[in-house]
């Protein structure tokens, strides 16, 4: 009935839904919790929508975890590769996704979905690698730890883009995708984690040490991971704008400003 009534009173021209649990280790830990809000959460959007707003653009926003594993011959993967998710986040988002094409297909509605990879920038929380990276070093900097750098696997490749593109992509989705249909939204590249930190790195003067931290290491790292993102580039025009040195030191600055 609150959605039904946001839906009610706003009439909204188009909705950009990220309203989730999405940590993939709270959704270990809260199952039921992640599909009451990431599966039913959904069913109360699309049908607020389908009684309060039926023409309304509605984005719904999914994860490239959704692809579940992928073998380095599989990358750059499109939307064409069978999803099989291989945690409770992912299995939730992919039953949006499905959510979403059923109602385009039950009832017509503008429903179109997306599959994002990993996004960076200022704000994100430490618990992301890339923030992670950054607030040691503003930490080091400041004098607030000793000089040292705690990283985990360096070796593994992964798609990165500058959150502000990101939400570009959402804007030219909402605007001119097209219904029922799935987009990737990434940068299209592979970036190892080492090139990530090399980067941060170089936008210090501090002089740091790095060292592996057991702690920090995943059991079954997936080496590379990355989107073929030419369905998006060819149907709205979109590609990501801003370059990786401009993204961190925005992050690195960010974090100078607000430990």
């Amino acid at each position: 009935e609150a959605v039904a009534a946001v839906i009610r009173n706003t009439r909204p021209g188009a909705v950009y839904h990220l309203a989730a649990q999405s940590s993939v280790a709270v959704s270990w830990e809260k199952p039921a919790l992640t599909v009451d809000i990431n599966v039913k959460g959904a069913v109360n959007l699309l049908e607020a929508c389908r009684r309060e707003a039926e023409q309304a653009v509605v984005l719904l926003i999914g994860s490239a975890e959704e692809y579940g594993k992928l073998s380095p011959e599989q990358c750059p993967v499109s939307e064409a590769q069978v999803p099989c998710p291989k945690n409770v986040y992912a299995m939730t988002k992919t039953a949006q996704n499905m959510l979403g094409r059923l109602y385009y297909e039950a009832y017509g509605m503008r429903v179109r979905m997306v599959r994002a990879f990993n996004h960076i920038g200022p704000k994100q929380a430490p618990r992301f690698v890339i923030s992670d990276f950054c607030r040691q070093v503003a930490e080091i900097e400041a004098g607030k730890r000793e000089p040292v750098m705690k990283v985990g696997n360096l070796e593994a490749k992964r798609d990165f883009t500058d959150v502000r593109d990101i939400v570009q992509a959402y804007v030219m989705l909402a605007e001119g995708g097209r219904d029922g249909e799935t987009y990737n939204v990434g940068s299209g590249r592979a970036v190892s984690i080492q090139e990530m930190l090399d980067c941060i790195l170089g936008s210090s003067k501090a002089e740091i040490r790095v060292e592996q931290d057991p702690a920090r290491l995943r059991p079954s790292d997936v080496p590379i991971y990355y989107a073929d993102i030419s369905k998006i580039s060819s149907e709205t025009g979109w590609l990501p704008q801003i370059d990786r040195k401009e993204t961190v030191e925005s992050i690195l600055d960010y974090w100078r400003e607000n430990l």
